[in-house]
């Protein structure tokens, strides 16, 4: 599973780069500023969760909980919902198809399992590591 949250969050963490450059630079002369900054929300969002996913991963090494895997789970679905969702809206808004609001339902879904994924990886954690105390020496 720790690979996998690994290789998930590099992918995603490119193609937040890619999509992220591609707006800045191509995308701009083709939409409003209201609509750019849409994108890198987007964007924003993915990266930082990609990162997420990739702590995830880290922490999953010592916090083998279903929870965790849930955490990570829930940020790959988050970022296909929340980021997915806003770049789906504003490539149909290009193409003329802005009568499609389920799209505009779909971004604060994912907003919502961003949100259940940070408690997801909250609730993972112990509160406290239980260490045993170092046997002490008769030196």
């Amino acid at each position: 599973m720790q690979r996998t949250f690994f290789r998930t969050a590099a992918i995603l963490a490119m193609i937040s780069v890619m999509l992220g450059a591609f707006g800045a630079h191509a995308l701009k002369e083709h939409l409003t500023e209201q609509s750019l900054a849409s994108f890198q929300t987007a964007t924003t969002y993915m990266m930082s969760h990609a990162v997420a996913l990739f702590i995830v991963g880290m922490m999953y090494r010592h916090y083998k909980k279903k929870a965790m895997v849930w955490s990570g789970n829930f940020f790959v679905m988050g970022i296909i919902m929340f980021s997915g969702s806003i770049y789906l809206r504003l490539a149909l808004s290009y193409l003329g198809y802005d009568k499609l609001a389920i799209v505009n339902f779909i971004t604060p879904i994912g907003g919502l399992v961003f949100i259940l994924g940070w408690l997801l990886l909250f609730v993972s954690i112990p509160p406290r590591e239980q260490h045993q105390k170092p046997a002490q020496s008769d030196d």
